[in-house]
């Protein structure tokens, strides 16, 4: 394990890599764009969860800043590494077993791709509602009685759909079982946004930073703006957040109690929340390319981790604290289309609104760049190190992962056809790439304290104090709560789904390791750990501890999965 500084050059280290072309200021804000991911369930969590909603994101929140300073400290191990905790967590654990560590690459990335589908698909509606808004009572009713002159008999759905003609259309549509696959203006629409970050990260990291940096601080002003002006204009109502207790059911107004069935819902909102409130994480995914990464890394996931403190504690807040449980229950809140309205009456009114539709698109197109831009680097990296296969690796001469970008972008245009069905299919990418997203982080927390015992001896340039990097890992056992009890709150197959997709990496580490790498790791990869030998990875000091975690961390989702009722 390397403990250089890694400053390296400004233009990086050898042909074919990444730059040094950043510091801490630019992954900020290619990471600004995380505090947006509280548009894609704010309106979910909200409908199943009910009066609960605003504290889910607050405790989600805070758990997320407290596990982000054991990867600050991991990071800070791998100076010339890229793709995030994820990786820096895999060295921890591949002494322990060489399935394991591709394990928490692979899941880190099924956790972040599907950002750029489900963005593009919210984005899209968006979109296609501001082409074809929804018709009046007056239309509808026109509508009908025109058929009936006719005669014709149709009802409002149909009358509704036939004033729709766009939104309505399908090329395609795939039936695969548990959900579906549609080529619509949905897709259309979505696959035109996610070629428009493509083109955005194919400049490199330098170009992306300076694109987010000016859409960043709009929409991070946006969001700030939605989360404190409420206080101050009267449409914020004190009253919403009682009774303080969960649903009964889902998407119905009758209050439940703290029971089982409460805390399973509870619990769902927990799981799904992570997906967002633990984002900021992606700071650190740009490791090798800071100018000085022994002090860029820690102060990029610190900065993050405050601006989204603010963000997903205050949004919420001020969100429930205007629309009110019935309010949060209404269709265009929970499946996301009517969010944009929603918050413009927040602040000044319906005048606002065509202003918050183009913000939020925004908003989204800033999240797509940022998942790209980490994603790919996860990809990047998984192949230099060994994990995932050779062409992964390659880059262009803006130092940008391409290859790993086109992989991203041909794999989330499948996810886009199905996110494009509606948002039961919606949910159930979320739920399944959440899965993955809960196994990552259970493993990087656990990597923390197995780095301090295999490695203690390694300069940090940054170390969280043990207290902090203890309650990581307890919390890493919370985390396996919320996905055994949560992830069936979205879809009853979620949670198999999940685990599913995270074995994936079996036979593809397989194909790497065994067929094009002939059972040997990279040097490059056995440099960054300090060893010279795929055959002696060094000395594991933590001895069958490890191996215990992972037992009881599968016994923990089991038995919650068990004990709570979806």
């Amino acid at each position: 394990m390397t403990s250089e500084s890694g400053k390296g050059s400004a233009t990086g280290r050898t042909q074919g890599e990444l730059v040094r072309s950043i510091d801490w200021r630019g992954a900020f804000w290619v990471a600004s764009g995380v505090p947006a991911l509280v548009l894609f369930s704010i309106g979910g969590i909200a409908g199943t969860v009910g009066n609960v909603a605003f504290a889910i994101w607050g405790v989600s929140m805070m758990m997320g800043f407290i596990q982000s300073f054991t990867y600050a400290e991991i990071a800070g191990l791998f100076p010339n590494k890229s793709g995030g905790a994820s990786v820096y967590g895999a060295a921890a654990w591949l002494k322990y077993g060489k399935f394991i560590a591709p394990l928490s690459v692979w899941c880190n990335w099924i956790a972040w791709t599907p950002v750029l589908s489900l963005g593009s698909a919210i984005a899209a509606g968006y979109i296609l509602n501001a082409m074809e808004p929804a018709p009046s009572a007056d239309a509808i009713q026109a509508a009908i009685s025109a058929a009936a002159a006719s005669g014709q008999v149709i009802d409002e759905a149909t009358a509704i759909a036939s004033l729709m003609p766009i939104h309505g259309w399908t090329l395609l549509t795939v039936d695969l079982g548990i959900v579906s696959m549609s080529i619509n203006w949905t897709f259309f629409i979505g696959a035109l946004l996610m070629l428009l970050a493509f083109a955005i990260q194919h400049r490199g990291i330098l170009g992306t930073a300076k694109v987010q940096m000016v859409v960043g601080l709009v929409i991070v002003i946006t969001l700030f703006v939605i989360g404190v002006v409420p206080f101050f204009n009267g449409n914020f109502n004190a009253d919403n957040f009682a009774p303080f207790v969960p649903l009964a059911a889902p998407y119905a107004p009758e209050p439940g109690a703290w029971n089982i069935a409460g805390w399973t819902l509870v619990l769902g909102g927990m799981f799904i929340a992570a997906w967002s409130t633990y984002g900021f994480e992606t700071a650190i995914c740009y490791t090798s390319e800071f100018k000085n990464p022994e002090t860029d890394t820690f102060k990029a996931i610190f900065y993050s981790g405050l601006l989204c403190l603010v963000l997903f504690i205050l949004v919420p807040i001020t969100f429930q604290g205007y629309l009110g449980l019935e309010g949060m229950l209404g269709a265009g809140i929970v499946d996301g289309s009517g969010v944009a309205d929603a918050m413009a009456h927040m602040v000044g009114g319906g005048a606002l609104s065509a202003l918050f539709v183009f913000l939020i698109i925004g908003s989204l197109v800033l999240i797509i760049i940022t998942a790209m831009a980490g994603s790919s680097r996860t990809l990047y990296q998984g192949s230099v190190d060994g994990w995932l296969p050779r062409y992964l690796g390659g880059v262009n001469h803006n130092g940008a992962p391409t290859s790993a970008m086109w992989t991203d972008l041909g794999f989330n245009l499948i996810l886009l056809a199905i996110a494009a069905t509606d948002a039961t299919a919606y949910f159930f990418i979320l739920a399944v790439s959440n899965c993955g997203y809960i196994i990552f982080n259970f493993l990087n927390l656990n990597a923390g304290w197995i780095h301090r015992m295999d490695a203690g001896h390694v300069k940090r340039p940054f170390k969280a104090p043990t207290i902090v990097l203890a309650a990581g890992t307890v919390l890493a056992f919370v985390n396996a709560v919320f996905m055994g009890a949560g992830a069936k709150v979205w879809n009853p197959h979620a949670l198999w789904y999940g685990l599913g997709a995270a074995a994936l990496i079996i036979p593809v580490f397989a194909f790497r390791h065994y067929v094009q790498d002939k059972g040997k790791f990279p040097e490059r990869m056995l440099a960054d750990l300090g060893v010279k030998d795929s055959n002696d990875l060094g000395q594991r000091r933590a001895g069958i501890l490890p191996y215990v975690t992972l037992i009881a961390g599968v016994a923990v989702v089991l038995i919650s999965n068990y004990v709570f009722t979806g």
